[in-house]
């Protein structure tokens, strides 16, 4: 279990590379340091229960059973709050996302990194300053797809988009 969480948070922090531009927050990291964290207090713990099993120590296997039951209520806790306050990390992302759709110019790096067709599909782009100042009625050659051959981006041509 200590492996599993482990490469979960691995993975979440590799993966916030791709999108550090949309998580503007600085916390944005901690859920995935706290299974990081979780994952070495869950090989100690099971250190501790592998030596209490093999001593035979009832004091140990007991101190193991209330810290196993610890953790599991820990866990039915973060799940509950997951549950409940995804809306609002919904929320949250989806406005960070629209915050860094306004600075598109197309030019500065920032710019240059996003690759993506908006917040929920190519509609976004139409009520950016971009698309109000470029004026051909397109949006970035990133939102086409990727077996159109000959999309330019224009708006009329959705089945391209």
């Amino acid at each position: 279990a200590a492996a599993g969480l482990s490469y979960v948070g691995a993975y979440v922090i590799n993966t916030y590379k791709s999108y550090d531009n949309f998580l503007q927050d600085k916390y944005a990291l901690l859920p995935a340091v706290i299974i990081i964290c979780v994952a070495v207090v869950m090989f100690i713990i099971g250190l501790i229960g592998c030596c209490a099993t093999f001593r035979e120590s009832r004091v140990g296997l007991g101190l193991f059973l209330a810290i196993i039951l610890v953790i599991f209520i820990a866990e039915v806790s973060a799940f509950v709050l997951g549950f409940v306050y995804r809306e609002k990390v919904k929320t949250d992302v989806q406005g960070t996302m629209r915050s860094v759709f306004e600075k598109y110019d197309g030019k500065n790096p920032e710019s240059t990194v996003l690759h993506c067709c908006g917040v929920k599909n190519y509609s976004d782009w139409t009520t950016t300053q971009w698309f109000n100042s470029t004026g051909n009625n397109s949006v970035p050659q990133s939102c086409c797809q990727q077996d159109a051959k000959n999309c330019t981006g224009h708006l009329d041509q959705p089945q391209e988009l």
